[in-house]
């Protein structure tokens, strides 16, 4: 099936995504399409300094060429715009002076803000996508950082969204590599949702599932192909990321999308890491994330989990109090704290319901073993795609050291009520073993400690 009918088949089955197109040089047609699905306008297009002239510009021509009144709003081009809450309000206030349809031009953080905004003002917007970076562009979800902690905000997805596979070749290489870490933390998130769906915690989503993972391996497949931007591997990888947002809008959260790997990440992103004096973007942190994933699963599938002793994993696990005091030990007083709080009292069980939990893995265990085996993939495997798409792979690569990558690991198990390895490897006792086994050698010279 060709990536356009994908889309389209999909699309259908949004109820706000109304049309995607994707293609050479269809930038041109931005009028058209606008015109298509809101009239006439007006229009507020919304870029930062690079975007304006990637595609800011020509989006506004072919407005005015189609008769659409239109305006921008363009913001700095450095430092990197960060997702906020602030952010997205500011956003909001530039649009609330008159009716305009935001038209978001951009990426990640652009198309996130925007989508908030637009959400608040209750309009429908256009997103014209700049790079083949991130999964959002067709998501209902709104990752961004509210007083310090990063959470996915359900908002409504662009209306209609634009993919010039001209303007996309011509991004920077290294957004395309962030676009495929995002995508290969599909891989984990993949397994993270069949040791759920196997607890009986969160049922795999039959729609959702094979939009997202039915041609995972093959959008992952040339990675040589992606860092040399090849238009069909930018075509495929820019239809995975686009396939993976309207799964999450079909189920309704970013589980389809989104495990343990996003999790580690989004405790670097809260830090505000930064490396070689820039932000680290969300595609960079999800792939070396991905990688730590990969490697908690094959340390979990080196254990022989029909022999858990369940009665002793139940007796040393850590009450609730014990998590909520590890939780400020980590985060300290404050928003991050209080929401990890909360989201850790959605999950966690103990006594009578952890030991029936803990027998359903042990039980289980050669059918779930199974599955992850068939999902998950050889963490060196991983690096290796990676480093030839041209994205990092290793935490030092980003500026992540190796305490700091043990110490965020272990305390990213807090940040979501969602079931991941994390939970898994915690509840069974063995969270601290997989953990160290799966850091790097000591090194001599380290990021962030």
């Amino acid at each position: 099936m060709t990536a356009a009918a994908l889309i389209a088949g999909a699309v259908a089955k949004s109820a706000t995504v109304a049309e995607v197109l994707v293609g050479r040089g269809v930038l041109a047609q931005t009028g058209a399409l606008f015109r298509r699905q809101f009239g006439d306008g007006p229009a507020c297009v919304i870029a930062d300094e690079n975007t304006w002239i990637a595609a800011g510009a020509a989006v506004e021509a072919s407005l005015k060429a189609a008769g659409v009144a239109v305006r921008h709003h363009v913001m700095p081009g450095r430092p990197r715009l960060k997702s906020t809450v602030d952010l997205a309000n500011s956003l909001r206030d530039v649009l609330a002076v008159d009716q305009a349809v935001p038209v978001a031009v951009g990426s990640g953080v652009i198309n996130d803000v925007v989508k908030h905004a637009a959400f608040g003002l209750r309009r429908d917007y256009l997103c014209v996508g700049t790079a083949a970076s991130m999964d959002g562009y067709t998501s209902a979800g709104s990752p961004l950082s509210d007083k310090g902690f990063k959470k996915t905000i359900q908002c409504r997805p662009a209306k209609a969204v634009i993919g010039d596979l001209d303007v996309i070749a011509a991004a920077p290489a290294e957004m395309t590599g962030w676009g495929y870490g995002d995508l290969a933390g599909k891989v984990p998130a993949g397994g993270d949702w069949i040791i759920a769906d196997a607890l009986g915690i969160e049922a795999v989503d039959d729609v959702a599932w094979p939009l997202v993972q039915g041609g995972l391996r093959g959008w992952l497949g040339a990675p040589e192909a992606v860092a040399a931007g090849d238009a069909a591997a930018l075509e495929g990888l820019f239809t995975g990321l686009t396939l993976v947002g309207l799964a999450m809008e079909l189920h309704g959260s970013s589980r389809p999308a989104s495990g343990a790997d996003h999790q580690i990440a989004h405790l670097w992103e809260m830090d505000d890491l930064k490396f070689g004096g820039e932000r680290v973007s969300h595609g960079a942190c999800v792939a070396v994330g991905c990688v730590m994933a990969l490697r908690l699963f094959d340390w979990l599938l080196g254990q022989d989990m029909t022999r858990l002793d369940v009665a002793a994993a139940v007796a040393a696990a850590p009450s609730l109090g014990v998590k909520i005091a590890a939780i400020h030990a980590a985060f300290g007083p404050g928003e991050i704290a209080a929401r990890a709080v909360e989201e850790v009292r959605a999950k966690h069980v103990e006594g009578a319901n952890l030991r029936a939990r803990l027998e359903r893995v042990r039980e289980g265990w050669p059918l779930l073993a199974e599955r992850l085996r068939a999902q998950v993939m050889a963490p060196d495997l991983m690096v290796g795609m990676l480093h030839r798409a041209g994205a990092p792979a290793e935490a030092a690569e980003i500026g992540v050291g190796r305490d700091y990558l043990r110490r965020t690991t272990l305390n990213a198990r807090f940040l979501r009520s969602r079931y991941t390895v994390l939970d898994l490897l915690e509840e069974c006792g063995m969270l601290e073993a997989a953990v160290e086994a799966s850091l790097p050698l000591p090194a001599r010279k380290e990021g962030r400690a």
